[in-house]
């Protein structure tokens, strides 16, 4: 989430944003329910309109 969001914003996003993916939990209350993160990052990207491009993470810069 920090890759996509930030680590700030990330944090926020993962106590206050609300997905009826989840069963109306926030991201931390599903991990906190055992859901799996894989399943947690999906909902989150759909719900946030993540391009698909970037739902696999950034990838690191080319080593010199």
């Amino acid at each position: 989430m920090a890759g996509e969001f930030g680590d700030t914003y990330a944090r926020t996003l993962a106590r206050t944003h609300v997905m009826s993916a989840l069963g109306g939990r926030t991201a931390s209350e599903a991990l906190d329910a055992g859901v799996a993160p894989r399943q947690v990052w999906r909902a989150l990207c759909d719900d946030l309109d993540v391009p698909e491009a970037r739902r696999h993470g950034i990838e690191p810069p080319p080593k010199p």
